[in-house]
């Protein structure tokens, strides 16, 4: 598998480098999960997806694909709005995380 060396720069700033796995094991492992790191990144991560699958009344996918299918204005602004979150913490949010 050819990794884009712009990505592999970029990753190893976050100290990821080991890409044996298709999940980099610096992120996922048990030791990972007892930091400060993984207490954010499952705990609270967890949280806000569940909280959000409430207050959505919904989950991502069912807005996306049958609340859209059936033209349902409220799913369309709750698709829009996973989306935008989504965007905001994977190129915001998760870096600041991954250097802790």
């Amino acid at each position: 598998m050819d990794i884009n060396p712009k990505l592999l720069n970029e990753m190893s700033t976050y100290g990821i480098v080991d890409y044996s796995k298709v999940v980099p094991g610096e992120v996922i492992n048990w030791n990972a999960l007892f930091t400060l790191k993984g207490l954010i990144l499952i705990v609270v991560g967890g949280f806000f997806v569940g909280f959000g699958t409430r207050y959505g009344e919904g989950c991502t996918s069912g807005h996306a694909i049958s609340g859209l299918s059936n033209l349902q204005w409220p799913s369309l602004v709750a698709t829009v709005s996973f989306m935008a979150g989504g965007f905001a913490v994977a190129n915001f949010l998760l870096p600041v995380i991954l250097k802790l």
